[in-house]
């Protein structure tokens, strides 16, 4: 819901964290590791109930994900146009970090708490639906060339649960372990809503 204004309103900060990094030894595709290694790290930190390493290496994944995509632009500049590896390598580590980060929490606060399975298992169910939704919106947009361009390599639909809101809630239940089955079927709910609005935005938009 607040990813446009946030990218805006952080592009600078990344533009001059990447400036800074900018060596031939750190690539985006290595940046791309780094979210996905310190995301699976997370995970399991929080399945062994080490919550606050867990929160770290959730942030520290997060914002690995978000300086690579903004070094790969700022190598692309003057070169020839990106083959989309990077992009899909990405997603990729995304789809995965998402995954592994909510099944981790879910066997941490189970085993800690008597946490419930079935929260965290709506909140996987609507990822899935949403991010199946997206993928076939860029695909069919690519094709049909209705694309939206934001700088992403993929097109993405706006919805109330993006980005910005994952990090949130991800740090909230490492935060809060005891609350996070709570927390996960508030989430699993705006999830689902997100997922319906871009079903429905997609389709009237090709």
């Amino acid at each position: 819901m607040f990813d446009v204004r946030l990218r805006s309103a952080l592009a600078p900060a990344l533009d001059a964290i990447t400036r800074r990094i900018d060596y031939p030894w750190v690539t985006p595709n290595r940046l791309t590791g780094l979210n996905l290694a310190a995301g699976l790290a997370s995970a399991v930190m929080a399945a062994t109930q080490q919550w606050a390493p867990a929160l770290i290496l959730w942030l520290l994944c997060r914002l690995a994900d978000g300086l690579d995509g903004p070094l790969a632009r700022r190598r692309a500049e003057g070169s020839a146009q990106d083959s989309g590896q990077g992009g899909f390598w990405d997603i990729c580590a995304d789809f995965v970090v998402y995954g592994a980060t909510v099944t981790g929490v879910a066997i941490g606060a189970t085993a800690a708490f008597g946490a419930p399975w079935l929260p965290f298992l709506l909140v996987l169910f609507a990822y899935y639906i949403n991010g199946g939704s997206f993928l076939a919106f860029s695909s069919l947009a690519e094709r049909t060339g209705k694309q939206l361009d934001d700088g992403r390599s993929l097109s993405f639909l706006g919805g109330l649960a993006e980005g910005f809101e994952t990090v949130v809630v991800h740090s909230l239940w490492l935060l809060f372990p005891a609350a996070a089955a709570y927390i996960a079927t508030v989430w699993a709910g705006l999830v689902t809503i997100s997922a319906s609005h871009r079903i429905i935005a997609g389709y009237r938009a090709l």
